[in-house]
């Protein structure tokens, strides 16, 4: 299917050995979890979709290929490597887990992280609509499935819950934390991608959930991905 989706695309696609490359810090080869080829060719087409895009919707302020790659690909792909450190290698062990991830703007981490582990139930929470057009054009063009993009403000979801939400890159961050944390499922987690200044706070904002020592982001100062969980 990606292959007959080539020409509708940038005749000029990133090369995949390059994305490879600049990945390699982030994704590891550990328990044998390497991208596939479609993978790959996937975070190409996203690129070509991403640059396109861009030109008439601000998606997102970096525009550099290699930075988006290992700015918004990278940090994904890492946050995902320590949700699901075993899915490539046993794929059922994330089958029917239910992720959501909130504003996910131009659609990290939540795409990358589907990428990584497919098996997943992903919903993608967006009240911006035409970036909500702009990652309907991405599930289609990646032919990704069990994949939801609602064009909603998070706080309008009462009731729903999810076995991981996911969260990066957002304003008003202790007020959006507090609406993150209800959409979690008791015993699930919560994946922030946030400053290391901001990690105090998010203990201070969320202190029943039980958090996990943060890790930092590969080739970053600052950047780390904490995980906090819901108790039962």
């Amino acid at each position: 299917m990606l292959k007959l989706l080539r020409p509708l695309y940038n005749r000029d696609w990133m090369d995949t050995v390059r994305i490879t490359e600049l990945l390699e810090p982030y994704v590891g080869v550990a328990n044998g979890q390497r991208l596939t080829t479609n993978d790959l060719q996937s975070i190409s087409i996203y690129i070509d979709l991403l640059n396109r895009w861009n030109s008439r919707t601000n998606l997102t302020a970096i525009r550099n290929e290699e930075e988006i790659v290992t700015r918004h690909f990278g940090e994904s792909l890492f946050a995902a490597r320590q949700l699901f450190p075993l899915c490539s290698s046993v794929p059922t062990v994330v089958k029917g887990v239910e992720v959501a991830d909130i504003g996910s703007g131009a659609g990290f981490p939540g795409v990358p992280i589907k990428l990584w582990a497919p098996e997943i139930s992903l919903t993608l929470i967006e009240s911006n609509h035409k970036k909500a057009t702009f990652l309907r054009e991405v599930a289609r063009a990646l032919t990704l499935t069990d994949i939801n993009i609602i064009n909603v403000r998070a706080e309008a979801l009462a009731g729903e819950t999810f076995d991981v939400v996911t969260l990066r890159a957002v304003e008003r961050f202790d007020a959006t934390l507090s609406i993150a944390a209800r959409l979690v499922a008791p015993g699930g987690r919560l994946t922030l991608l946030i400053g290391s200044a901001q990690y105090r706070s998010a203990q201070a904002v969320l202190p029943t959930f039980t958090w996990q020592d943060p890790v930092p982001i590969p080739r970053s100062e600052s950047r780390i991905v904490a995980l906090g969980s819901r108790p039962e």
